[in-house]
């Protein structure tokens, strides 16, 4: 497409000669504007598909796919109901517990929790939770009396293994002098460590048969837990799920649940990316400024080439291959910046927080432990082509001015 005497001249006009300095220095600034820019895009696009890859994990992972959820009666045929959930299309697992809410005492400090009454087999089938307990084990669930709880609540609270709890229920039994709240001791006998602050800091799970007890539930749980083998088409699942749910309770996904949250997400990934394209447009007209800069100072070049046979489909291309270079050299550099940082970015924050000694990530104000990264191939690609397509653009003024020039005119003004 471009002759090696094109591809010379377009060269040579590149590179910084004597009186075209600030030519240079906007061509410089363009480059590394596109850089900035191509580089920014993808950091910030691989940022926001880790949060949501992350949150997504984690919800799913401590919350399952969707859950049959009953009113204060609770479900009381739950083994048979468990039973023909397991057996539907598409579910992995289903796992029936007690929730609900209380307040948690101890080393005098106290503060707000769910409770979640659980199997222990059921939590061991459940990766989230088989691999992230640092002390402890799961285990120790079998056993009446014992509790885990979150390594943020441990942390707050000064507990340890063995350590003991106080759980408290607003709902208490009714006497003459009012009513009393039910208080029990356990025993932290497992701590886990999801990542995510809101859960790590505000649950207590115990044996299900003493959250049976202490909500005065008998034999009867609250909700049933389902997992299938695809979170993102859980609609699919849906109408079987029903069909077999009957009118025991009511079935709640996680798109209900979580709709407003993760929808956010998404809007806030779209602006993030419409913003920062407008960095890339502003190297794009520095593009358009140098290089009508570059053809009006090379006016009697071009008429030299014009005269000597260049047609203006070559002068076009010698134009258009300057600043194209511009672009290329730009986005390449960008997209190795964006992967470097993209890839090491928890690193890279941790070495800031030790050099500045400021904390930069806030694990009770942003959910999780880490800053989360996550490169998409596609985003990727798309954020490439759009600085290459946006760099060829803004040549095609400027090289179309200058196949207009006229050499007669041209060499007369000199």
């Amino acid at each position: 497409m471009f002759g090696k005497a094109e591809r010379l001249v377009a060269w040579r006009y590149l590179r910084p000669t004597r009186g075209e300095g600030f030519i240079s220095f906007v061509a410089a600034f363009a480059l590394i504007g596109i850089a900035l820019g191509v580089g920014t895009l993808i950091v910030v696009l691989a940022v926001m598909n880790g949060f949501r890859a992350e949150l997504l994990g984690r919800i799913l992972g401590f919350n399952g796919h969707a859950t049959v959820v009953a009113g204060p009666e609770g479900l009381s045929d739950w083994p048979r109901l468990l039973e023909r959930l397991q057996t539907a299309p598409g579910v992995v697992q289903a796992m029936p517990y007690v929730e609900g809410q209380v307040l948690v005492s101890a080393n005098g400090v106290a503060s707000g929790a769910i409770l979640r009454g659980v199997r222990p087999a059921d939590l061991e089938r459940r990766g989230i939770f088989r691999d992230n307990v640092p002390a402890g084990s799961l285990r120790e669930l079998e056993r009446s009396g014992n509790a885990m709880i979150g390594s943020r609540m441990a942390q707050r609270m000064g507990l340890t293994l063995g350590s003991s709890i106080s759980l408290i229920s607003p709902k208490g039994a009714v006497t003459a002098f009012g009513t009393v709240p039910r208080i029990k001791t356990f025993r932290v006998a497992a701590i886990f460590e999801v990542g995510m602050y809101n859960y790590d800091n505000g649950f207590v799970f115990v044996p299900l048969a003493d959250a049976q007890a202490y909500f005065q539930l008998g034999d009867r749980v609250n909700a049933i837990e389902i997992l299938t083998g695809d979170a993102e088409a859980i609609d699919r699942f849906v109408p079987e799920l029903l069909a077999r749910i009957g009118g025991a309770g009511r079935l709640v996904t996680w798109q209900q649940l979580n709709a407003n949250f993760f929808s956010a997400l998404e809007v806030e990934r779209n602006v993030m990316f419409l913003i920062l394209t407008l960095i890339i447009l502003v190297a794009a007209f520095n593009i358009i400024t140098g290089l009508t800069m570059l053809v009006r100072s090379k006016g009697r070049d071009i008429a030299i080439l014009r005269t000597m046979g260049a047609t203006r489909a070559a002068v076009t291309r010698i134009f258009i291959l300057s600043g194209a270079t511009i672009g290329v050299v730009g986005t390449a550099l960008g997209f190795v910046l964006g992967l470097a940082f993209s890839l090491n970015i928890d690193a890279i924050r941790r070495f800031l927080e030790n050099l500045t000694g400021f904390e930069l990530w806030n694990a009770e104000i942003r959910f999780l432990s880490q800053l989360p990264a996550k490169v998409e191939t596609g985003d990727v690609v798309n954020v490439v082509l759009m600085g290459l397509l946006l760099s060829l653009l803004a040549t095609i003024y400027p090289a179309w001015r200058a196949a207009r020039l006229d050499p007669v005119e041209a060499l007369r003004n000199e």
